[in-house]
């Protein structure tokens, strides 16, 4: 299985605004830090703060924070609400797979991405910022 850039993305926010010092750091900040284009980071910030996980601060003094909902966000939560509700393969797309009827493979593969949400969901963004990745987003070229 392999994460959407977004859902890569936000989880790095998270991580970086977990760690975050004063004064508060803004979108195309943290988008220049993690090498990222910042439209895709607009993006990412604009879904975080909807959902909730992020404050957002405009003008003079504005910035990112999380919020306190971010800071005990399950990593599987986030990652769920990012990836959606899909299948891992598309059965009945457009050109539905002949065995989509009597496949097993369908519900294996479904056991299989919820063991892997449910292997993420008691981790927190608290658990994913111990040494050594806090020292080493605290260590990130700031840019101003």
């Amino acid at each position: 299985m392999r994460l959407l850039r977004s859902t890569d993305l936000a989880l790095r926010f998270l991580m970086r605004l977990a760690v975050s010092d004063t004064p508060l750091p803004t979108t195309r900040e943290i988008a220049a830090e993690m090498d990222v284009p910042y439209t895709h980071a607009a993006k990412v910030v604009a879904e975080l703060q909807h959902l909730g996980l992020v404050d957002a601060r405009r003008g003079r003094g504005g910035g990112l924070a999380l919020s306190d909902k971010g800071r005990t966000a399950s990593v599987g939560a986030v990652v769920r609400t990012f990836e959606g509700d899909g299948d891992v393969v598309d059965c009945e797309g457009a050109t539905p797979c002949p065995l989509h009827t009597a496949c097993r493979l369908r519900g294996a593969l479904r056991r299989a991405q919820e063991a892997f949400y449910a292997t993420l969901d008691p981790i927190t963004l608290a658990d994913l910022v111990t040494e050594p990745t806090g020292p080493l987003l605290l260590g990130l070229p700031r840019v101003r």
